[in-house]
């Protein structure tokens, strides 16, 4: 997909087309998380997790710096981390030769801790 247009509202400009801003290795593996931050909860897209952060795809993303709890599955069970937003995007682009335009909103989220096993549960009950 080509993308023509790309908008980062944290007031950090992208890094230069083929330059890489990451420090840490990346797995590129999609799947779903639950988050809650100060605009509610609901389901998000992961993507491209590192030991420091990744990607969500969400409809609503949450304010740049704001703290967010994310929640994602793991072999061990359900895990929790508390996470920092560093950025938000909304991408647009279509495939050469198409009229149909496809649309990704999406935040970039830092860990800061992860919980203790049963914490975000015990808050919730």
């Amino acid at each position: 997909m080509s993308w023509f247009r790309r908008s980062v509202e944290d007031g950090d400009a992208a890094p230069a087309k083929g330059s890489e801003r990451r420090s840490r290795s990346r797995l590129d593996k999609v799947f779903t998380v639950w988050l809650e931050g100060l605009n509610g909860c609901g389901l998000g897209i992961a993507r491209n997790i590192s030991e420091g952060g990744l990607f969500v795809e969400t409809a609503t993303p949450h304010p740049i710096g704001s703290q967010v709890t994310v929640s994602f599955p793991s072999d061990a069970g359900d895990m929790t981390a508390v996470a920092e937003v560093r950025y938000v995007c909304h991408l647009v682009g279509r495939r050469a030769g198409q009229e149909l335009h496809a649309s990704v909103h999406g935040m970039g989220v830092r860990f800061l801790y992860f919980e203790p096993r049963g914490e975000a549960r015990r808050a919730l009950h």
